[in-house]
């Protein structure tokens, strides 16, 4: 039996996820879910050391490599990410499995292979997680430009400068232009947010990714969140949720994490 714990803060991820783990090791021990980086420092003060880790890389309170910065953690890691190839090539200079959301079973599989070998040969303690911070940081520097979108029997790329939000609807992902043209896409927002550049485009809920220039108005609203209107307006309530009501301040401001 392995133990397991999971950093995720995407509901539908974190499902997706304990089913393939289930599916591929039956008797498999998930011990524990966290969701934020405070959680996360809890959790490993005031338990056992698991046998592996399967980490999302960017929480709503910030990276989890502050996790690390914060409390020792001595059990092997695989990431999981959305960022696109340029930001995957830090993974691979530091011999650290990570696993591109959306996760399939048999990539699941093969990191689970990897750990097996590298949890006999590799101490956790020699991995340099700020070094791996500051190479995933560099590598966002490039970023896409545009996406290819589908609509009856045509094909056309939008710029991703065009784009005022990206949003999710009856389980499609759509995205609205500045002429509040939508048009469904096939990416996920897990990716796109990974996609995106994150000083023009901000994730303010599990449904909508906005572009800072679509912002028309901005209200306070309940439990510390931010109602914004958006301009084209949109068919859905847009509401900051709370758990990113301060990083989305500190983004108008120009900060990005």
């Amino acid at each position: 039996m392995i133990n397991i714990f999971i950093v995720e803060d995407e509901e539908a991820a974190l499902n997706r996820l304990f089913k393939i783990i289930k599916e591929i090791i039956p008797d498999a021990n998930i011990v524990g879910a966290e969701d934020s980086i405070e959680s996360c420092v809890e959790w490993f003060e005031t338990h056992a050391q698991p046998d592996l880790v399967f980490m999302d890389i960017h929480l709503a309170d910030g990276l989890s490599f502050e996790i690390f910065q914060k409390v020792t953690i001595t059990a092997p890691v695989i990431f999981t990410t959305a960022y696109d190839q340029y930001a995957v090539k830090a993974f691979k200079v530091n011999s650290i499995d990570y696993l591109l959301k959306p996760i399939k079973p048999e990539e699941l599989e093969k990191s689970l292979e990897k750990f097996r070998h590298w949890n006999k040969n590799t101490p956790p303690q020699s991995i340099d997680y700020d070094r791996l911070s500051r190479m995933l940081k560099e590598s966002q520097d490039t970023y896409q430009e545009r996406v290819v979108v589908k609509y009856g029997q045509k094909i056309k790329t939008i710029e991703i400068r065009n784009t005022a939000y990206f949003y999710t609807a009856e389980k499609v992902v759509f995205l609205c232009t500045f002429d509040a043209n939508n048009y469904p896409i096939d990416y996920n927002l897990d990716t796109l947010e990974g996609m995106v550049n994150p000083k023009e485009f901000f994730r303010i809920n599990r449904q909508f990714i906005v572009n800072i220039k679509a912002i028309d108005q901005m209200f306070s609203y309940s439990k510390s969140r931010v109602k914004i209107l958006l301009n084209p307006p949109a068919n859905i309530e847009t509401i900051v949720s709370t758990d990113r009501s301060n990083r989305f301040k500190s983004w108008l401001s120009g900060k990005i994490d």
